[in-house]
């Protein structure tokens, strides 16, 4: 069985044991987390598809850790005008465990 979760704002294909990371969430290493805007569940016959969400549907997860990406560097200029900036970036993110899909 799968679903098609919004979490902090991007949509997540999730199964039962995958773990996924996703945009920081709030909580701590260990805690549950209820994941309630469930949009589309499949795997079992016809898939359910929610209007926007499917009701009733929850997927239930666990936090394994926080953590920073990879850099990525932003860096811009302005040809002659002597215009050069240099920034780097670390998106932060939380990786999650998926143990239930309740339908």
């Amino acid at each position: 069985m799968y679903a098609v979760v919004e979490i902090a704002g991007e949509q997540v294909k999730v199964e039962e044991g995958n773990t996924v990371r996703v945009n920081r969430l709030q909580g701590d290493v260990g805690e549950k987390v209820t994941l309630d805007r469930v949009l589309l569940l499949g795997g079992q016959g016809d898939p359910k598809i929610g209007t926007p969400v499917v009701d009733g549907a929850a997927v239930e997860a666990s936090i394994l850790s926080h953590g920073k990406g990879k850099k990525v560097i932003v860096f811009k200029m302005k040809r002659r005008k002597d215009y050069r900036r240099r920034n780097g970036h670390r998106q932060p993110f939380t990786e999650i465990m998926i143990e239930k899909i309740a339908s």
